[in-house]
Order: structure tokens, then sequence, then C-alpha cells
């Protein structure tokens, strides 16, 4: 994961009233999710290094060969 990917999802979870919930969201849904989908669909498979990066407000993933 690159700093544009991590700056990314600390931009979006930041919350001081409600701690570290809105990082966990943020997470599931800028990260986890949108990378299940991609495995289901075949796009990676268990084993595979993926670069996690940032454009235009949304996270990129890339099979690292």
């Amino acid at each position: 994961m690159d700093v544009a990917a991590k700056k990314l999802l600390a931009s979006e979870g930041c919350d001081p009233q409600f701690g570290a919930r809105p990082l966990k969201r943020a997470i599931e849904e800028h990260l986890l999710h949108p990378l299940a989908t991609k495995v289901l669909a075949g796009e990676f498979k268990p084993g595979d290094l993926i670069k996690v990066s940032a454009k235009d407000g949304e996270l990129v993933f890339q099979k690292k060969k």
C-alpha cells in the first residue's frame, strides 16, 4: 500500500468524535469489499501480491509480478 492510499483511508476514516469506527468503515468500503469482489471475479488469486494505490479519490489494485 503506497502513501497516497494510506492518506486516502486516513482522511476518509478520521473522526475524533467516534474513535476508530469511521476508519474501520473506510477500510471495509474502500479496501476490503472492492478487493474481495476482484478476488471473486478471478482478477486475483490466493498468493498474489497486490499493490494498492490511490487515484482520483479511489483505491486502485494492481497485481505485482
